[in-house]
């Protein structure tokens, strides 16, 4: 009975393993590769455990997959590698340490195992077990993803701390998009002023699809007309399996409040105002939002200032993780390219992990650098080349308060100068330079 049980457990982690008959199948899984994550293919030589996270298709199986193929690539066998992709149903029932055991009684009982766990918060006490596997010392590798930002701080705070590595995984950055389709800008070319006509030509015209269908992977190689539609189900995706399920809420209250705010992203979002228009208390919305945060659906952006009591007491603003989950959901059907690039620009300071905020006071400043030498840089979005004077007041109105900003930004559409205004220096740069340096 119990060699019927591990056989059976074998034939069900063989479907994940495909290449424990032929390394030569780990092609058909590798995707486009993605340089920018260089030093998570190479996190396998380190001890420590690797944490992938990020919203739903992002792509972080498919860096597991190319985590593999690196292996193998180091003369890895392929019966060292085991992935298991926990959303599968065959598999609910069973524990991590029945799959563990079988694992290592069928097919690699002696030599050091790479254990790939996909969507690991499909199974509760997943830290603890393998917490327990790394403090004894076995000649194991953990590398696990999943969808929720809670990877980073809940489930594993205690337990896991000083024995992880993590990386958080976006949609692609428009340097990757220009990628994945083949056309490779030179950093040097752009910061000497030296991209040709023709490449710039590109650059806009993809950029103008960038801002629109956003960044996920497989979004890029479908047919224009199925684009918008799985880009829906995407939505759907995270909003009920990463959202409703996991925390058992209203499924009507919950695609209302997705909706308000992506529908309203880049605005100041108070509970009031959100209050009077859904008809939810002031405890649902904040709970609700936070799960909302918790599946990398929307950030929130908080005002700037160094009291942070103002911080948390002012209307925060809302951004969402793609232009193309806005576009394929929102109630609004208009092109308003504006928000949309605004909304990338914040989504790529996530990005490059930077400290942000807003300010607003008579006049606004979209984001607030705060530099790890205390110093600040101040951003303004426009995506437009006939510059209005506010945009431009909010910035020196900045810097008339704030004596640490070291740089003013405004990015545009074309336009790109550096200029003196009230003998401050602001520098003038079109969108797809500033995304691309």
């Amino acid at each position: 009975m119990l060699r019927y049980t591990v056989t059976m457990e074998i034939q069900k982690l063989a479907e994940w393993n495909p290449w424990w008959e032929s390394k030569e199948i780990i092609k058909d899984f590798l995707g486009k590769p993605r340089p920018e994550y260089k030093s998570l293919i190479n996190s396998t030589e380190i001890k420590e455990i690797i944490i992938i996270t990020g919203i739903r298709r992002s792509g972080k199986s498919t860096l597991m997959y190319q985590m593999i193929e690196n292996l193998f690539k180091k003369g890895i066998s392929s019966k060292q590698i085991l992935f298991i992709n926990l959303e599968d149903k065959k598999l609910t029932n069973d524990s991590l340490e029945e799959i563990y055991e079988a694992y290592k009684q069928e097919i690699n009982p002696d030599e050091k195992t790479y254990i790939f766990l996909d969507e690991i918060h499909k199974k509760q006490g997943w830290e603890s077990w393998i917490r327990k596997k790394y403090d004894l010392k076995t000649k194991d590798k953990f590398i696990i993803s999943g969808s929720c930002s809670y990877l980073l701080k809940k489930e594993y705070s205690t337990l896991l701390t000083g024995r992880n590595l993590t990386f958080e995984i976006f949609p692609l950055g428009f340097r990757e998009y220009l990628f994945f389709k083949n056309i490779e800008v030179n950093k040097n070319s752009i910061k000497k002023g030296l991209i040709q006509n023709k490449t710039k030509f590109l650059i806009l015209k993809n950029l103008n699809e960038y801002l629109y269908l956003g960044g996920f992977p497989e979004i890029i190689i479908k047919q224009k007309e199925y684009q918008m539609k799985i880009l829906k189900q995407y939505f759907d995706d995270i909003l009920y399996k990463d959202i409703i399920d996991r925390y058992n809420l209203n499924p009507q209250k919950s695609e209302d409040l997705a909706l308000f705010l992506i529908t309203n992203f880049t605005s100041l979002i108070s509970l009031r105002n959100t209050r009077n228009s859904l008809d939810m208390s002031y405890d649902t919305i904040k709970n609700y939002l936070s799960y909302f945060k918790e599946a990398y659906l929307f950030f929130i952006l908080n005002k700037f200032s160094y009291s942070f009591k103002e911080q948390k007491s002012v209307a925060p603003k809302i951004y969402c993780i793609d232009n193309g989950l806005r576009n394929a959901v929102s109630f609004k059907f208009s092109k308003d390219y504006g928000k949309l690039a605004e909304n990338l620009v914040f989504v790529e300071l996530r990005r490059r992990n930077k400290n942000i905020y807003y300010w607003k006071e008579k006049s606004e400043v979209d984001f607030v650098i705060k530099n790890s030498d205390h110093t600040l840089n101040a951003i303004k979005v426009t995506y437009n080349d006939e510059i209005d004077k506010r945009e431009i007041q909010g910035l020196l109105n900045f810097k008339n308060k704030y004596k640490k900003c070291r740089e003013l930004i405004l990015i545009t559409k074309n336009l790109e100068k550096e200029e003196k205004i009230d003998n401050k220096k602001i520098k003038f740069i079109p969108l797809w330079k500033w995304l691309l340096e």
